[in-house]
């Protein structure tokens, strides 16, 4: 068999990370390395473009170590029965990479994954290695994230929180059934016992950091997770379930949602089709409303349908309005900032303007229409000084009357 080129298994891994959805860089400080000040932007291969809260841009190498794996998940391209090109880095060359795109301005930071070889322990080791000879011997202060294995020694996943700014170990599936059934490998379980000895690693990490200064870092930027969607049969209102416990148990700083999608020589247990991306862009708007918003999650739950999927023609937020019309219509220029962060339309953005610019004056109908990209969606749902929407919130059609058109897509996830 050939050599293979660098090129080549970048070309390989690189692809083979893009199911991997939990690649985002928010929640910690920005570090800067010496020299260096801006980011770039690239089209290359591994190039993962995520937007920290403050809208910023931020590009990481995305990447695995290996997708070799003795695993056998049914989901998964990389599974050890799929017939796929296989590749592999050294730590090393990893690290050679890394820098390489990180002085060329391409990249902010490293996410780094991999399939299990040899065992979850020895490649859990391998991901440290990089981690380490990025932090010790070349001083690298850009943002790095690990794909940690919760089958892995515990004390090699608390190790690799000393060195990456985030963690994360992915539940995989929302439901017991699912998992069971799609990654009989997988162990519901032993990913519990391993994120909720993140969640306390991180927790002492941080009183050690209160008390002692010289204290040392561990996953400032927390620990997420990835739930695969459409893969089984859970429902909308089952993920949001599950996406709501995880938060409370593990203090996830996020839950990301990736869209199943076919793949060669697929097992005969997967759907034939992937599920609608809209869906899964509806379930970040769930995710939107529980942690930004004040919703519940029954709340949320009782925007979807009987069958407990969420409407895929409007946002969550707009369903639930219409659902709980009684609660509406909203005062601008009176209510309190939780009533009108469940205005259809108001994102938290425009609440904020709301309430600062009614402490000068009462507020008029255009004043929010500056604050909106959908004054048509807001209408029904408020009260302004020169606006009150006499027997429109009643109207049978209103659905209707305020949804997109069809074949329009709604992809905001909430106007701001």
């Amino acid at each position: 068999m050939s050599q293979q080129s660098l090129r080549e298994r970048l070309a390989i891994l690189a692809d083979a990370a893009k199911y991997d959805a939990s690649c985002a860089s928010s929640g910690t400080a920005r570090r800067t390395s010496r020299g260096g000040k801006g980011i770039g932007s690239t089209e290359g291969m591994g190039i993962c473009h995520a937007y920290a809260p403050d809208g910023r841009c931020i590009s990481l190498l995305k990447i695995l170590l290996t997708n070799h794996c003795i695993f056998d998940c049914h989901y998964c391209i990389n599974r050890k029965s799929s017939n796929v090109a296989r590749a592999r880095f050294t730590p090393q060359e990893v690290v050679d990479l890394t820098l390489t795109f990180y002085r060329r301005n391409y990249i902010e930071g490293l996410f780094l994954s991999s399939g299990i070889v040899k065992s979850s322990s020895h490649t859990m080791e391998q991901l440290i290695e990089v981690a380490r000879i990025l932090r010790e011997e070349h001083d690298f202060r850009g943002y790095i994230h690990l794909k940690t294995i919760p089958e892995a020694d515990p004390e090699l996943v608390r190790r690799a929180g000393l060195h990456a700014d985030r963690v994360s170990i992915n539940v995989e599936l929302p439901t017991l059934a699912g998992l069971t059934r799609l990654a009989p490998d997988k162990n519901a379980a032993v990913i519990e016992g391993a994120m909720g000895d993140l969640k306390g690693a991180i927790v002492e990490a941080k009183d050690a950091r209160r008390r002692f200064r010289s204290a040392p870092r561990f996953a400032p930027a927390g620990q997420s997770t990835q739930m695969i969607v459409g893969a089984d049969g859970a429902s909308d209102a089952d993920i949001v379930t599950r996406a709501s416990t995880l938060y409370d148990r593990f203090a996830l700083r996020r839950v990301y949602y990736s869209a199943f999608s076919p793949i060669p020589d697929a097992s005969a247990v997967l759907p034939l089709q992937r599920p609608p991306l809209i869906r899964e862009h509806r379930l970040y708007q769930s995710d939107w409303l529980m942690r930004f918003y004040g919703y519940r999650p029954d709340e949320v739950r009782a925007a979807a349908g009987l069958d407990g999927m969420l409407p895929l023609d409007i946002d969550p937020k707009l369903a639930w309005a219409l659902k709980f019309r009684e609660g509406f219509p909203v005062d601008i220029n009176r209510a309190p900032r939780e009533l009108l962060l469940r205005v259809p339309g108001l994102g938290t953005r425009a609440v904020g303007a709301i309430l600062a610019a009614r402490r000068e004056r009462r507020l008029r109908l255009e004043d929010v229409g500056r604050l909106t990209v959908s004054l048509a969606k807001v209408r029904p749902f408020i009260v302004a000084e020169d606006w009150r929407p006499v027997l429109l919130t009643d109207r049978a059609d209103l659905r209707a009357l305020i949804a997109p058109r069809r074949g329009a897509q709604q992809l905001e996830l909430f106007a701001a």
